[in-house]
């Protein structure tokens, strides 16, 4: 199992090859490519790289799938006999980014499964 974290939105994610995760929105078209470039660690089957920060030459390739606000976050203020109450409510912007492949120094280390394509049998 291979896997990367990197550094994205002002977060540090963990990242492996074929899943998506959701990030803060990033300004990238949809299915566009992203390429994430501040690589902190890089885990490829035990045999652990850790950068300095960062890993020199290190990328982790992704698709933005789509653009996605998040659940409703309710923020309630309140105090007690004082008739004062606030209600409001926040909803996060999402970029939903599918990982593609994790590459150190122009090699790939590790790349997510495709499907094959679906073959019509010939008809005789």
């Amino acid at each position: 199992m291979s896997y990367a974290i990197v550094e994205a939105s002002g977060t540090q994610i963990k990242v492996e090859p074929g899943y998506f995760y959701d990030l803060n929105r990033l300004p990238v078209d949809e299915e566009g490519n992203y390429t994430f470039d501040k690589v902190l660690l890089i885990n490829n089957d035990g045999e652990i790289t850790v950068g300095q920060p960062y890993i020199e030459g290190a990328t982790v390739e992704g698709t933005v799938m789509n653009h996605l606000r998040g659940k409703k976050v309710l923020v309630y203020k309140m105090k007690p006999k004082k008739n004062y109450r606030k209600k409001r409510g926040h909803r996060q912007e999402l970029t939903r980014v599918m990982i593609n492949s994790i590459s150190l120094n122009g090699s790939v280390i590790a790349q997510a499964e495709t499907e094959p394509e679906a073959v019509t049998p010939e008809v005789v």
